[in-house]
């Protein structure tokens, strides 16, 4: 299998929700639905990942809020990717 056969890429993403922390001031939490495109060994699946999400942020525009929220998704996607794009180990014949 080559490395050409499979990817992994974010096709689109959006803030659903966000809204205060319940105890913890100057926290924002929330929602971000990513949409994913995976391709592997030919057969493609898209599918949406909703990843819940914070920011401390403080006393903000709602703008700053969900850049803030967008950033810790782009975040966590990132790590995802990276555990997605590790090859496994493979037996010495």
């Amino acid at each position: 299998m080559s490395s050409d056969s499979s990817s992994f890429e974010v096709t689109g993403c959006e803030v659903r929700y966000f809204g205060p922390h319940k105890t913890i001031s100057g926290r924002v939490t929330g929602v971000v639905r990513v949409l994913i495109e995976e391709r592997f060994m030919g057969n493609v699946s898209r599918y949406p990942l909703d990843l819940k999400v914070k920011a401390d942020v403080g006393s903000v525009s709602a703008d700053e809020v969900r850049t803030a929220l967008l950033t810790h998704a782009a975040h966590q996607v990132n790590r995802l990717k990276a555990r997605h794009g590790d090859k496994l180990p493979v037996a010495a014949e």
